[in-house]
């Protein structure tokens, strides 16, 4: 059942139809800079985008000081001895929330996080602890989706589709399953469409299967990896850029 909270309906139906930009930036990317994420963040609300994306207390910090647009928080904490790295704790989201955001990504995928726990049971504990926030899960598949819904999650998308060991090699959104997500979720939860989306058409398409808003990161923040995206097909594939975008940080 899709929230009846008046603050968090006002901020998820602001999102209708329109474009999030998700704007990160890792301290060993080459864009790098102190300012570059807040320039990012200024580009995408000049542009007409309904939200930001952004990664790390610091970073949100730094954007919604100079930008008044909603903004989806997630902290990236990387481990060795798993995938889960999207929020993988109650204190990141509590960090993130604390930093201004007004929703809360996290990794809503059955993977087990460096607590040996599933990373989906990480979703309750975040409802539980931060009330006022909206719940952002990250999935990679159909099954995950209809938990996540089930558990109460305010918006379900799959970024983690490509992420996870079973999806790793993916390069191109599954448009198909995204629109049964759609259909059989668009009800009780706002279905958004994230990952793989690199062109406004295929950003419309997913509008028209049934995605309420669409978030696109890479293809307009992160220009090292649309150049690689080009350079690797150029050179024969001989280099897969989708290998620079997973790294570690």
């Amino acid at each position: 059942m899709k929230t009846k909270d008046p603050k968090k309906r006002a901020i998820l139906e602001s999102f209708k139809g329109g474009l999030i930009v998700s704007c990160q930036v890792q301290h060993d990317d080459p864009i790098y800079s102190d300012d570059i994420i807040v320039k990012m963040a200024l580009a995408a609300k000049w542009a007409g985008a309904v939200g930001i994306r952004a990664n790390s207390p610091e970073q949100i910090r730094a954007i919604k000081s100079a930008v008044d647009l909603p903004v989806i928080g997630l902290y990236k904490i990387w481990h060795d001895d798993t995938d889960v790295f999207i929020t993988p704790t109650l204190e990141a989201a509590q960090e993130i929330w604390e930093a201004g955001a007004e929703i809360i990504a996290l990794d809503c995928t059955e993977q087990i996080n460096h607590e040996k726990t599933r990373a989906y049971e990480l979703l309750p504990k975040v409802q539980k602890a931060i009330p006022e926030a909206v719940t952002f899960a990250d999935i990679s598949n159909y099954a995950e989706a209809k938990r996540a819904a089930a558990m109460g999650a305010d918006i379900v998308a799959p970024t983690l589709y490509g992420y996870t060991e079973a999806t790793k090699n993916i390069e191109l959104p599954d448009l198909r399953e995204f629109a049964r997500m759609c259909r059989d979720f668009g009800e009780e939860v706002y279905m958004s469409m994230e990952g793989h989306i690199y062109t406004p058409e295929d950003a419309m398409k997913c509008i028209y299967l049934g995605a309420h808003t669409v978030i696109v990161g890479s293809a307009i923040t992160r220009p090292h990896l649309t150049a690689k995206r080009f350079v690797d097909l150029l050179s024969g594939y001989q280099n897969n850029w989708r290998e620079a975008e997973r790294s570690k940080h």
